[in-house]
């Protein structure tokens, strides 16, 4: 098990003995704002191309409460915290000057850092030729985690950059344009070139585009302000080591890609409405939708580093399905574990009160950064078939990660816990 993983585990003991208080007054700004000077594309939500962008990561409904006003976004976030930055180099695509922009929920625009050169390009730093279309790259400012979660932060990050490349996904889909994730890059100089502080520091890219293999394109060479994206920071060295020495991957190239078999306006609904859901009414879900569920979160993602990750889904309430733990399409055990799932759950009654809770395992250590975020991938798949099929879903990242891999009889690292009901 990676060192880092090991470290940040919750046991029954250290979520009651390793309480920290929340400065409430002082959490971290959720939008990183570079200057008014900078020429802005204000996206147009009812055009086509303008929507393909707004779709990722973009402010979708607000909720007000007494002296606060949270927007929500087509992504999920731990905490509603929203560690994760989206970056984007767009080349001859109709209607956008090429250049390398910033995606800013806050403004609902695509801000222009950087006017591109044709001779010049983030490929480099990708190893690829030059690629007509775009280039996205995926950040994460950590500290608008560790504020709340402390050293487990990475992992809440990686989780939620995952979520993001889901969004992106699912905009694809809708529009019927193939993409393919890339993590082995070279993320330092990168966070180098974009003039990040510590504070932030890119994970992964994804190229929506074609690639010119007769081009090579030079290293892009330019000088962006540091901007501060959070309003506060606390350095938090163990999450900047564990960063550094899980920036290195062994690749595993998956080339095959996934076919959804969804009807188009259901799913762009289901984007625009995705929510977590906070209670269930423990009616049970059917055994049909349980099954399409599955189908549509164990398709291949295209990636350079495919690691596999296992999917464990404690039955609790299916409709002609017995309950039980249930792996690739057999039981493990079976027997009424919600109560187990839920205590699992740090005591969540979403554990105990779903159709299914799912746990996501992997053993990959040396890919760690690239299985985590393919977890988050696979949880916001999950997020909207459950949607799109008229249920609920809730992401959990909190959890009694050794006693879940007993109890699942794994020697695997638990990444993520999901929850799924009516």
């Amino acid at each position: 098990m990676l060192a880092y993983h090991a470290q940040t585990v919750h046991t029954y003991r250290s979520v009651r003995t390793q309480l920290h208080s929340i400065d409430w007054e002082h959490q971290p700004r959720q939008y990183k704002r570079y200057t008014e000077t900078l020429t802005r594309i204000t996206l147009d939500k009812q055009n086509p191309e303008h929507r393909f962008f707004y779709l990722i990561g973009g402010v979708t409904a607000q909720k007000s409460y007494p002296g606060v006003t949270y927007a929500l976004r087509t992504n999920p976030s731990a905490g509603a915290l929203y560690p994760t930055e989206v970056y984007v180099q767009i080349r001859g695509v109709k209607g956008f000057k090429d250049g390398i922009y910033h995606l800013s929920p806050y403004e609902s625009a695509l801000v222009l850092l950087h006017p591109l050169d044709e001779e010049e390009g983030v490929e480099p730093f990708l190893h690829v030729k030059r690629v007509i279309g775009c280039v996205f790259l995926f950040s994460a400012l950590y500290y608008r985690s560790s504020w709340k979660y402390r050293d487990r932060a990475f992992r809440y990050c990686l989780h939620d950059t995952g979520h993001m490349i889901g969004t992106l996904e699912a905009s694809c889909t809708l529009n019927n344009t193939p993409y393919r994730i890339l993590y082995a890059i070279e993320k330092k100089a990168l966070n180098k070139l974009f003039g990040f502080g510590s504070e932030e520091f890119f994970l992964s890219s994804a190229i929506v585009g074609e690639e010119d293999k007769t081009f090579t394109c030079k290293a892009l060479l330019m000088q962006l302000p540091y901007v501060d994206g959070t309003g506060g920071f606390e350095k938090n060295r163990f999450i900047e080591d564990s960063y550094a020495m899980t920036c290195e991957l062994t690749p595993k190239f998956q080339t095959k890609m996934a076919l959804f078999d969804v009807d188009k306006e259901r799913l762009k609904q289901a984007i625009w409405k995705r929510r977590s859901i906070r209670e269930f009414t423990q009616k049970p879900l059917l055994e049909e939708e349980f099954l399409e569920a599955i189908a549509y979160i164990s398709q291949p993602i295209v990636s350079d580093c495919d690691v596999d990750v296992e999917i464990y889904a404690i039955i609790n309430r299916v409709e002609g399905m017995g309950q039980g733990i249930w792996k690739e399409g057999k039981y493990l055990q079976n027997g009424d574990f919600a109560r187990k799932a839920g205590y699992l759950c740090l005591e969540q009654a979403l554990g105990e009160k779903s159709g299914v809770t799912f746990f996501l395992v992997g053993h990959d250590a040396q890919n760690y950064q690239a299985m985590i975020q393919k977890a988050g991938i696979i949880g916001h798949r999950l997020y909207l078939i459950s949607e799109y099929m008229g249920f609920g879903c809730s992401g959990i990242g909190a959890y009694y990660d050794e006693e879940v891999a007993e109890f699942l009889q794994s020697d695997g690292m638990v990444l993520y816990a999901l929850a799924i009901g009516r």
